[in-house]
């Protein structure tokens, strides 16, 4: 199947200025199915290396990240602890692209408007590579986790389970 030229995101620029290496991998969207798991799916890859990235809000620290594998769900109680929370929700979807910058299907960790905590699945640690979103529905991100973990000075922790 031949792509176009793919047009570079401010996430790929970022990471071009940082001198890290990626690979962009477009996929087909459905509208209908925006979930990590139906790009899995799209892109042919195994679930557990393809990851979504979710916005949420602490009471004491405000808005963080986390990324998590695409069959798995955020544990709150999980992800409130490790931010210094006491307790943590997912942001309301219509505040992902004031705060972020990125609509949902397209929210990459790389490139908010704000550099915000970043918390990554400790899954991510032992992969050779994993796929994010690169800021765009319709285009994935394919990058080594520790160079993501340390562009994006994420701290790796046990933050969600199998959905």
């Amino acid at each position: 199947m031949a792509h176009g030229k793919v047009e570079k995101t401010n996430a790929a620029r970022l990471l071009d200025r940082a001198k890290i290496a990626y690979e962009l991998v477009p996929y087909r969207v459905d509208e209908e199915h925006l979930a990590a798991t139906h790009v899995a799916e799209e892109l042919g890859e195994d679930i557990g290396s393809v990851f979504k990235t979710l916005v949420l809000r602490g009471d004491r620290t405000g808005y963080f990240v986390c990324v998590v594998p695409a069959d798995h769900e955020v544990d709150l109680k999980a992800a409130a602890r490790v931010s210094g929370n006491k307790k943590a929700d997912l942001i309301p979807m219509k505040e992902l692209l004031p705060v972020t910058g990125y609509i949902r299907g397209g929210c990459s960790p790389i490139g908010m408007k704000k550099q915000f905590p970043t918390y990554i699945h400790s899954s991510a640690a032992s992969l050779p590579a994993i796929y994010i979103s690169a800021g765009v529905r319709g285009l994935q991100l394919k990058i080594a986790p520790a160079e993501l973990i340390a562009f994006v000075g994420a701290t790796v922790a046990e933050i969600s389970r199998r959905e």
